[in-house]
C-alpha cells in the first residue's frame, strides 16, 4: 500500500517546482484530484489558477472572486496538473478536452505521481509511486473502500461527546441523529464498529439516511463476538481484517490504529490524523517506497567495494 498524505504532496511540491518550467503563466487543474496539486503549486509560485471546464470557457480565477477572461496575449504557457497518472484515462480525457486550444496555447502536462510504466505519457512528473496507491484527498471515492473495512464513529460520524456516550437514551439520540462525516462515494467492503449488538436497527437506518453503501455490517458484542469470543472492540476490528483479503482499515483512534496495525500486519489508515499506521509492512514494501532507501544505498556501496577489490 503506498500512501500520500496532504502534507507529503505539500513537500513533494515544495522539492521539485524547480522542474516547471520559468515561462508558465497559467496552472490549470484536472478535477478532481488534480485541484489541491494545482492550487499548491500555483499557490507556491504566485501564478494564477483554474480549473480545466474553466480553462476551455476561458476563464481564470481573479483576485478578490472576479472572473477574468483567458486571452492567448497574457496566458500563452499552460501547465495542466493532476495528482496521479496510473492508468492514464484521465491524463487521455484533458487531452481530448483542450486539443482545439492547441494551436493558441504552448501546452503541458504535469503530474505529481507516476507509476513507473506511465512515466513517459506526461511532460513533468514529481515521483514515481508503484501500484496499489491511495491519497489522503481521494481514499473515500476510491475503489480500494470495497475490500476496507471502516469504523462508524470518527470515520462516517464524529465521535459522540463524553456525555452523549452513556449507553442509554443520549447515546440513542446521538447515533439516530449524528451529522455525517466521511461519507464514502463507493461501496464499503465491511463496517465495524464498537457500537453494541443492541443498536443494530438504529445504525442500519442512520447508513441508509445516508445513502452509505455496504456490504456487511459486524458490531462490538462483549457477549458473543461475531468470528470467535473477543473481548474489546479493538480485537473484534482486527480479528475481522485479518480474516478478510482485504487491503486497508480505516479507524478513528490513532490509539487503536496501531494496535490493530500491530495485531494484524496489515495497514491501517487514521482520521484522528491521517497517518498510515504499517510500521509491520515488508522489508521490500518499504525499499520501494523509499522509506530506506538511504541505507539501502550505503549497503550496495559497500557490496560494489568489496567486488572491485577482489
Amino acid at each position: 500500500m503506498y500512501y500520500k498524505s496532504i502534507a507529503d504532496l505539500n513537500l513533494t511540491i515544495l522539492t521539485h517546482t524547480h522542474l516547471i518550467p520559468g515561462d508558465t503563466d497559467l496552472i490549470v487543474g484536472i478535477p478532481r484530484s488534480g485541484m489541491i496539486p494545482a492550487v499548491l503549486i500555483a499557490q507556491t509560485l504566485h501564478l494564477p489558477y483554474t480549473d480545466i471546464h474553466s480553462f476551455v470557457s476561458g476563464r481564470i480565477y481573479g483576485p478578490n472572486n472576479t472572473v477574468q477572461q483567458i486571452t492567448s496575449d497574457l496566458f500563452k504557457n499552460i501547465l495542466i496538473v493532476d495528482d496521479s497518472v496510473a492508468s492514464g484515462s484521465a491524463l487521455r480525457e484533458a487531452q481530448k478536452m483542450v486539443r482545439e486550444l492547441d494551436s493558441n496555447f504552448r501546452i503541458k502536462y504535469c503530474s505529481i505521481y507516476v507509476v513507473p510504466a506511465k512515466a513517459k505519457k506526461t511532460d513533468i512528473f514529481f515521483e514515481t509511486l508503484a501500484l496499489p496507491q491511495v491519497f489522503q484527498w481521494n481514499v473515500f471515492h476510491h475503489s480500494i473502500l470495497e475490500k476496507s473495512c471502516l469504523d462508524i464513529d470518527g470515520v462516517l460520524c464524529p465521535d459522540p461527546t463524553l456525555k452523549q456516550d452513556d449507553d442509554g437514551p443520549l447515546y440513542l439520540d446521538f447515533i439516530k441523529n449524528a451529522p455525517p462525516l466521511y461519507i464514502p462515494g463507493c461501496t464499503i467492503g465491511t463496517i465495524v464498529t464498537s457500537r453494541k449488538e443492541k443498536y443494530r436497527k438504529e445504525t442500519k437506518e442512520w447508513l441508509s439516511k445516508h445513502n452509505i453503501r455496504y456490504k456487511q455490517l459486524i458490531m462490538f458484542d462483549s457477549d458473543k463476538g461475531k468470528l470467535t469470543y473477543v473481548r474489546t472492540p479493538v480485537e473484534l476490528k482486527a480479528q475481522v481484517y485479518k480474516s478478510l483479503n482485504y487491503l486497508l482499515f480505516i479507524e478513528s483512534s490513532l490509539y487503536d490504529a496501531r494496535r490493530i496495525n500491530k495485531l494484524t500486519g496489515k495497514p491501517v489508515l487514521c482520521t484522528e490524523n491521517f497517518e498510515m499506521i504499517a510500521e509491520t509492512e515488508s522489508l521490500l514494501h518499504n525499499i520501494r517506497s523509499g522509506k530506506y532507501l538511504p541505507r539501502t544505498r550505503q549497503i550496495l556501496l559497500r557490496i560494489r567495494k568489496k567486488l572491485k577489490g577482489r
